[in-house]
Formats: structure tokens, C-alpha cells, sequence
């Protein structure tokens, strides 16, 4: 990559929506609304934060639908849906993030709450977890949001739990998108820097109030791809490019992994995309050019 990162400007940024409307001549299944997850995850924090759980679901519903691998959106679901006393939905919603990452503590606890309100045994399972995670954590970082999830776990299993909006932890209170600005600029920053563990740490809080956003997914892919993990750079390329599959930075990306794995059917792949997408020419495919050129990483 030549150059400085340049942070791409979140706010405001939406993906293009497609769906047609009825006397198309195509198919229902040709024509269903595509949502744009970023903007439903807004919408979603929104309703959360306004205590709107059936409006809440529904946005993050919509997030899975597009991006089904958003730990994120599915976590929130399951919130929305404990919140509102739908706890099988909940339980379903939190057993999806569990698979996407079984070391996730807060969707742990969301299960273990979803279960116990179901009166499920299988409550006591997610509770072993999350104390034998703590025994294990001692005082690592993870120490308190262990503690507290451990708590929340046992009281939703007491004999008296609390209502079931109280499974939340209360009223949901995100950050906006200002906040969600400054972490991702920060990780920008990070990454320039050559700081990768402390850009995905800031990459995940702007995550935490953009959802599954391209741009982000893109320089997470990024991050794990100069940390040598070639296979979970990979997915995060994968994900964004199927949320916005004409994004430049992400294909460039994807281009330049793959010359590094010695893929250059790929990588030349990945540039007659760019190319067909950049009908005039862009910087990324160019970029992307040089790399296949040289067969590695250009020296600038």
C-alpha cells in the first residue's frame, strides 16, 4: 500500500440499497429489499437506546439477513429480543454469536440470561463457562466483565429474576456516531503507525457503533493481514465485499493478499475488477497493479 491510510468519513456514508419495485418483470426472490446494515445497525442502536425492542429486533434482524456473520448485530438481537421477553428468539439470537466467536463473554451471558429465563438447565452450562473462564482470567483484563456477566448469569437464575428487560442490564446506552468517528479515525492513525493490536482494539469500538461497516471490515482485514493471519484477513475482505462488493479499498486489499499468498490467478482477478469498476482508472487499481508487477509488497 502506498502512502498513508486515509480515513474514508463514516458519518454519513450509506451503501447503495437495491430492490425493485412491483412490474419489474423479475422474480419476488429477484426483487426482496436489500438492506443496508450499517444504516439498520443505527437504527437498531437508536431503538435500543430510545427502549424500542420490537423496532430494535427488527433492525438488527435486518443487519443478519445482509451481513450474517455480524457478532455484533446478532449479540444486539438477542438483547433486543430478551429485552422485549422473547427469550426463545433471544436464545437463538445468542446461540448464533456463540458459534461466530465461543469466546465471546457477552454473548455467553446472553445466552446463560436467555436460558435461565426459559427455565432451560442448560443456563447452569453457560455459567460453568464464564466462572471457569474467570478462574482461568485471574485478574487479566477481562476480569470485571467476567465478574459481571457471572452475576447477571446467577441472578437471572434466582428463584425471583428480574423482568425480563432487565436481562439488558438495563436501558442500552451506545455511543453515537461521533464517538464511533473518533475510534475509527484513531485506528487509522494506529495502523499508520504500525500499531495492529491497538487498531483492531479501536477498530472493534467503532464496530460497536457503525455494526459490520465495510470500511471498517476492510481495515481489519488489513490489520490481521500485516499480523501475518492470512486466513481471518481473508474473512473480514470476504465480508465486506459481500456487504459492498464494489468497494475499491477492500479489493485492492483482497488483491494484495492474495500476491502475497502466491495467488496471482487471484490477485488478477481481484484487478479486472477494480479495473471494470474504476471505468477511468483509480488509484487502488493501480496500486493493485504494481503489486502484481513486482509479485510482492512495491518499495515506495
Amino acid at each position: 500500500m502506498a502512502g498513508a491510510i486515509l480515513s474514508l468519513g463514516l458519518t454519513g456514508q450509506a451503501l447503495s440499497a437495491g430492490g425493485g419495485g412491483g412490474g419489474g418483470g423479475e422474480m419476488p426472490s429477484m426483487s426482496a429489499p436489500t438492506y443496508d446494515p450499517a444504516a439498520e445497525y443505527a437504527k437498531g442502536v437508536a431503538a435500543m437506546n430510545a427502549q424500542d425492542y420490537k423496532a430494535a429486533a427488527r433492525a438488527f434482524d435486518h443487519v443478519t439477513q445482509v451481513a450474517p456473520t455480524s457478532l455484533e448485530a446478532w449479540r444486539l438481537l438477542g438483547a433486543a429480543y430478551a429485552a422485549s421477553g422473547d427469550q426463545k428468539r433471544a436464545r437463538r439470537a445468542y446461540e448464533r454469536a456463540v458459534k461466530l466467536s465461543p469466546d465471546d463473554i457477552a454473548s455467553h451471558q446472553g445466552l446463560g440470561q436467555a436460558l435461565a429465563g426459559l427455565k432451560d438447565p442448560k443456563a447452569q452450562g453457560e455459567l460453568d463457562w464464564l466462572k471457569a473462564r474467570a478462574t482461568a482470567c485471574g485478574t487479566c483484563v477481562d476480569a470485571a466483565a467476567l465478574k459481571a456477566a457471572i452475576d447477571a448469569v446467577q441472578s437471572a437464575m434466582a428463584p425471583a429474576p428480574a423482568p425480563a428487560a432487565a436481562l439488558t442490564g438495563g436501558p442500552m446506552l451506545f455511543a453515537g456516531p461521533a464517538a464511533g468517528d473518533a475510534a475509527y479515525v484513531q485506528a487509522v492513525s494506529l495502523i499508520n503507525q504500525h500499531r495492529y493490536d491497538d487498531a483492531l482494539a479501536a477498530l472493534g469500538q467503532a464496530r460497536q457503533a457503525f455494526g459490520p461497516h465495510p470500511d471498517i471490515l476492510t481495515y481489519q482485514g488489513y490489520a490481521w493481514r500485516k499480523k501475518g493471519a492470512f486466513d481471518r484477513a481473508e474473512t473480514y475482505y470476504r465480508q465486506a465485499l459481500a456487504i459492498a462488493p464494489e468497494h475499491r479499498g477492500a479489493t485492492e486489499y483482497y488483491g494484495e493478499l492474495k500476491v502475497e499468498r502466491g495467488d496471482m490467478a487471484g490477485a488478477r482477478a481481484m484487478l479486472a475488477r477494480l479495473d471494470h469498476i474504476c471505468a477511468y482508472g483509480c488509484a487502488e487499481a493501480e496500486e493493485l497493479r504494481r503489486w502484481i508487477d513486482v509479485g510482492h509488497e512495491p518499495r515506495s
